[in-house]
């Protein structure tokens, strides 16, 4: 039994209230089949468990590891988060999806060890950096003069739906990828992953990350921005 599935079974047996069957609020936005995997889960149903951490936990580990040192303490908070939906499952009404509920934990509990661990100022250059008054472009890469005065010198690649099949076909190239998205702040990191990575909807990424339409636009252009310029070169160099 894996340690996620171990710690499901044990806080099973502490907590029997969870084993009652609660209904959903009036106004809930949960589909029939995330009703049922809730009421599986309140049975204490490990399967239900099971389906729900092999569908979010690589994810939650992605984004937990914007907040955190390393992947092992992101595991950690993983599994504290974990311990947190089983234990409040009997309070979850079905306000949000249930993606967001989890991840909403998650991402409370990595701030609050992110502070512990002190990483604030480790990457305080980084988010006095991330402003919404930061170029998103170098200006090195329009023309400066003359009648093309603001106009492209060094077009951008376009970056459409077949851009990351593209990528696929070099394996460096997608290591330059994962390494310009490691390196982006955790504000830019977590649209990111949430938006082009996991195929979260907008809505629901602004439910998340508890942030605006127009923030959530903004800091994903940049995103897609600063991957997009570590991308090219690293492809200019290898030709």
């Amino acid at each position: 039994m894996n340690p996620v599935a171990t710690t499901y079974t044990e806080s099973m047996e502490l907590h029997p209230v969870l084993r009652q069957t609660a209904s959903p609020a009036k106004d809930t936005t949960l589909t029939k089949e995330e009703q049922q995997l809730i009421a599986r889960l309140r049975r204490g149903d490990e399967g239900a468990f099971d389906e729900l951490v092999n569908k979010h936990h690589g994810a939650l580990v992605r984004m937990a590891m914007g907040h955190v040192a390393d992947r092992e303490i992101a595991e950690e908070v993983v599994q504290d988060t974990w311990v947190a939906v089983i234990e409040s499952l009997d309070r979850f009404e079905g306000r949000s999806t249930l993606r967001t509920w989890i991840f909403g934990i998650l991402i409370h509990k990595a701030k609050d060890r992110g502070v512990r661990e002190k990483r604030h100022t480790t990457f305080s250059a980084f988010e006095a950096y991330d402003d919404d008054t930061d170029e998103a472009v170098d200006p090195s890469r329009f023309h400066q003069s003359g009648e093309w005065a603001g106009h492209w010198a060094f077009p951008p690649q376009p970056w459409d739906d077949q851009t990351p099949e593209k990528l696929l076909a070099s394996q460096q190239a997608v290591n330059a990828m994962q390494r310009a998205i490691d390196a982006l702040p955790s504000t830019l990191k977590e649209v990111l992953i949430l938006r082009d990575v996991e195929g979260v909807e907008a809505k629901e990424v602004c439910e998340i990350l508890k942030i605006t339409e127009t923030n959530l636009y903004v800091r994903l252009h940049r995103a897609r921005e600063r991957v997009r310029q570590a991308v090219e070169s690293f492809m200019e160099g290898t030709r």
